[in-house]
């Protein structure tokens, strides 16, 4: 499976407003251009394993988040992205959910690996 850039970089990003640093600042920290993290933000350019654990230490969160968009060592991993989730959804399409999570909350899975 091919990481899909576009979505790391939209990670990048928002890990980025929400620590309220600028675009330039975090290319300066990781010594690149502003063009190149500008490009790595919208997903045109692709980011090696090296820059991407130097964003994420400049930024906070884990390189692990910044890939998949959660940090599975936590019991919480989940939570930050479901609620960024239904942000989005309408009254219904929020209730349409929890009475699905409902109903799957109350079923018993066997031999499942999420």
């Amino acid at each position: 499976m091919l990481p899909d850039y576009s979505v790391i970089g939209r990670r990048i990003r928002e890990a980025r407003l929400n620590k309220k640093i600028r675009q330039e600042e975090l290319a300066d920290k990781i010594n690149v251009s502003v063009a190149y993290m500008s490009r790595v933000e919208t997903g045109k350019s692709q980011i090696n394993l090296k820059r991407l654990t130097q964003i994420a230490e400049v930024l906070d969160v884990s390189p692990g988040y910044l890939l998949i968009g959660s940090n599975r060592t936590s019991k919480e991993y989940l939570k930050e992205d479901f609620r960024a989730l239904l942000d989005k959804c309408t009254p219904e399409q929020q209730k349409l959910i929890y009475q699905i999570s409902e109903l799957i909350s109350k079923t018993k899975f066997e031999n499942v690996n999420l």
